[in-house]
């Protein structure tokens, strides 16, 4: 099983994901491909995601079962704690509006 889920990605690389892929929801894409297919979606992926971002998840013989790779700019980043692939979180952005009152 391979999902690839691409956010803000241009219409070019949509197209491109769902000629090898069906894409059952607007941006999510499955299939169940070998890893030399899998890596070459891949490789269309970095070379077209622009300013969007991607993750990719497939099937894995280890604990979780599954492995990804994200690319692109996102909250979400991949992180490794003791042999696990983790998701870590970066913390939101302040908004430069929403400062204390100077009243």
């Amino acid at each position: 099983m391979l999902v690839i889920v691409l956010e803000n990605a241009p219409d070019r690389l949509r197209g491109r994901m769902a000629i090898w892929l069906l894409e059952i929801r607007a941006g999510v894409y499955v299939g169940d491909y070998s890893v030399k297919v899998r890596e070459m979606l891949w490789e269309q992926v970095e070379a077209g995601i622009e300013e969007g971002n991607a993750v990719m998840v497939w099937r894995e013989r280890n604990e979780a079962g599954f492995d990804f790779r994200t690319l692109g700019k996102n909250r979400r980043i991949p992180k490794e704690v003791d042999g696990a692939k983790l998701v870590s979180f970066l913390p939101l952005q302040p908004d430069p509006d929403d400062g204390p009152d100077d009243e």
